[in-house]
């Protein structure tokens, strides 16, 4: 009894340190319960998770002895809740699109500048004049040369090859279809001749004409400030980053400066802190106002509606959205004279954010985002009392402190941010912090100050004052970029970090920047297992895309890939990201062994191999093998008892493959066996079909975009099983 007295004891002792912290976790049980929605294989139904909030809800308000328990529940049948909504809000899927080229007649939603051409999208849009319309937006791609005047709102008229948005590029991979489906797009495709505009007419409601107002700004940017440069400043001032061309897309991104293209916390925090003193300087002009009016307060409001503005100008994008709630919340706190950077703030703005876009919560943007200002906050609320010694009244110590307070925002929020960019891009930057160092102070201090003032001078057509002044900068940081970028070892290829690792590495990082005492000392511990989590995870050994033409195989030795023409350049480099490898070899080589169109793989000397079929002849071998690959149909190559069999209409039905080479046979998981049956999830198509849709031209894949997947021949799928 004394024991349990004494452990009674400093239960109670840790909850009252700890009692302000508890809500904070609220919003981590609200992401478990939407992370707990996509996972699912199934479609739950509608009332599941109000039939689980309510009575929780009103147990954890009631009741304060059971809250400990019924809190957490609450909040996790909330955010299962809130997808469930934010699922039966967004329109059904497509079905039935064309397999030919077709004539798209409706009204531009938005025109996005791309670094060799230009991107449409069309809502409402009818295909080969229906009656009705689509039900979804339609997405096009423009020819190179088709320079015509386009602006939203404009009626249009274009013949163009479109299909549905695809698939992962391998099972468990980013889910196209699913952001498709909650953006409301419903086909993608390319343009077959040049756009004919029918009609002009102003944007139909406020939002478009905010689309309207950013595609003028494009183009007025542009005409003064040329190439890689015009498309960086365009970023900055309109959230569209599409025209910066791939090369330097990729600098950006291997010197850990991608956040700079991400409009977010650092931009609106510009943005206000311009206005703010643009605001305190006005009132400083009168004498009344200075001594009668409370300034400072007046100066955050304006500074708040100018954040406010930007933030629709930009798009209302995941990072800047949450960005604005903590702005606003930092304006309620300044108001009321509290402190405006705390915990719960990132908790409210955390919450309110996965009510409104559940579906943002197994995004990148929203998981670098929080866990950088979650480690932000909580470093330098640890870090507070050295800071404090560093900062001295004389000009030297001031400037060392201000640039370690730089160095440490950068270390922190680079690397709570850094395996989530691993978890989805496949590497990690060694440079961040020094390429951070220079580029940011120069956008916050040059490049978007010029920016703003441009943007105040447009309507007098005079930006061209303050745009030359931004080039400069803009020229600057991607000189960084690309700088940095080039440096030896400037990135490194990871292995992939399994689901689970990152779900352990997520609880690990929110107990250590969520608690006070010493017991959130427990968090690194538990992030250092989620790092250490590929040792124990065995990726597979072949991959196979949806539409049979790339087969990869994975080795001790290497990585080789069988590529036929039509394979997508973007599949290739995801299957590279998830293998964490630079580059792949061809077949045959290594422990890949090839006889005219049969290749063997046998990665493991005591288990069974795998054959790769490129041509139609009868392999020798077959009792060898667990399983047969190829990119075409290929039922009946070997006598039974069959292996199994991943071919062309095996993943034409189920999506793309992933197959582990087990003692005890062959281990094969499918896209669809992986997410099974989900709203944005095409059905299941037949098993025989007679009729079969024609491929597209031969050079359409060099202009396909990365989220469009060519259509693949429809027959019968036997699978071998």
């Amino acid at each position: 009894m004394r024991r349990i007295a004494v452990l009674q004891a400093a239960w109670d002792s840790w909850l009252d340190a700890e009692r302000e912290r508890l809500a904070a976790w609220l919003p981590v049980f609200m992401g478990t319960g939407v992370l707990w929605y996509y996972a699912l294989r199934f479609e739950p139904a509608i009332w599941l998770g109000p039939a689980v909030a309510i009575p929780a809800v009103c147990i954890a308000v009631r009741w304060p002895g059971p809250r400990w328990l019924f809190a957490p529940l609450a909040a996790a049948a909330l955010g299962f809740a809130s997808a469930q909504m934010a699922t039966a809000r967004a329109p059904p899927l497509e079905t039935g699109l064309p397999a030919h080229a077709t004539i798209v007649t409706g009204t531009i939603r938005a025109v996005e500048a791309l670094p060799d051409g230009r991107r449409i999208t069309i809502l409402p849009a009818w295909l080969d004049a229906a009656a009705n319309p689509l039900r979804r937006s339609v997405r096009v791609r423009l020819q190179r040369a088709d320079d015509g005047a386009l602006d939203s709102g404009d009626q249009i008229r274009i013949r163009a090859l479109v299909r549905p948005p695809a698939s992962p590029s391998y099972p468990g991979g980013w889910d196209l279809q699913r952001d498709a489906f909650y953006s409301g797009l419903g086909a993608t495709g390319y343009a077959l001749g040049r756009a004919e505009r029918s009609a002009q007419a102003p944007p139909p409601n406020p939002m478009r004409l905010v689309q309207r107002l950013r595609e003028t700004i494009a183009r007025r940017v542009g005409a003064v400030i040329p190439g890689a440069a015009g498309a960086v400043s365009v970023t900055l001032l309109t959230g569209a980053s599409m025209a910066i061309p791939a090369a330097d897309h990729a600098a950006f991104r291997d010197s850990g400066l991608a956040h700079l293209l991400a409009v977010a916390g650092l931009h609106i925090g510009i943005v206000m802190g311009f206005a703010l003193s643009v605001c305190r300087f006005g009132f400083a002009l009168s004498e009344r106002a200075s001594l009668f009016w409370p300034t400072k307060k007046l100066s955050a409001i304006g500074a708040l509606a100018a954040g406010g503005a930007y933030m629709v100008l930009t798009g209302m994008h995941v990072p800047i959205v949450r960005s604005f709630v903590m702005a606003c919340l930092f304006t309620v706190a300044l108001m009321a004279d509290r402190r405006p950077f705390s915990l719960r703030g990132l908790a409210l703005a955390a919450a309110a954010l996965m009510l409104i876009a559940p579906q943002e919560v197994p995004d990148v943007s929203f998981q670098m985002s929080f866990s950088a200002v979650l480690a932000l906050i909580a470093g330098y609320e640890a870090l507070r009392p050295w800071l404090r010694r560093l900062h001295g009244k004389n000009l030297p110590r001031r400037f060392a402190s201000h640039l370690a307070a730089l160095a440490l925002t950068s270390a922190l929020a680079g690397s709570a941010s850094a395996p989530y960019g691993a978890y989805h891009f496949g590497h990690v930057q060694i440079y961040f912090v020094l390429a951070n160092m220079i580029a940011v102070p120069l956008t916050a201090m040059w490049t978007m100050p010029a920016g703003l003032l441009a943007l105040v001078l447009m309507p007098l057509h005079l930006e061209a004052l303050a745009l030359v002044p931004m080039g400069w900068g803009a020229r600057a940081i991607l000189f960084v970029a690309r700088t940095t970028a080039a440096l030896p070892d400037a990135k490194i290829a990871v292995p992939h970090i399994p689901v689970w690792g990152l779900c352990v590495f997520s609880f690990g990082l929110a107990w250590l920047g969520l608690w006070r005492t010493r017991r959130r000392l427990a968090g690194p511990v538990l992030m250092l297992a989620g790092l250490a989590s590929p040792l124990a995870d065995r990726p597979p050994d072949l991959l196979v895309s949806a539409d049979a033409r790339l087969i990869a195989v994975r080795t001790q030795q290497g990585a080789y890939l069988q590529q036929i023409q039509g394979g997508s350049n973007f599949t290739r480099d995801a299957w590279a990201q998830y293998w964490g490898i630079e580059s792949f070899q061809p077949i045959p080589s290594g422990i890949v062994s090839c006889d005219n169109d049969i290749c063997l793989s046998r990665p493991y000397a005591d288990r069974p191999g795998a054959m790769l079929v490129r041509g139609t002849g009868h392999p020798a071998g077959c009792q060898d093998i667990s399983v047969i690959v190829s990119a075409e149909p290929a039922r009946g190559l070997c006598a039974k008892p069959w292996p199994r069999l991943v071919d062309r209409f095996t993943v034409w039905r189920f999506g793309s493959a992933a197959i582990w080479l087990n003692k005890d046979g062959a281990s094969i998981l499918t896209d669809r066996g992986n997410r099974g049956d989900r709203p944005w999830v095409a059905p299941l198509p037949p098993a025989r079909q007679v009729a079969a849709p024609s491929l597209p031209p031969a050079g359409a894949d060099r202009a396909r975009e990365p989220d469009a997947a060519p259509r693949v021949p429809v027959a019968d799928n036997t699978n071998g099983e």
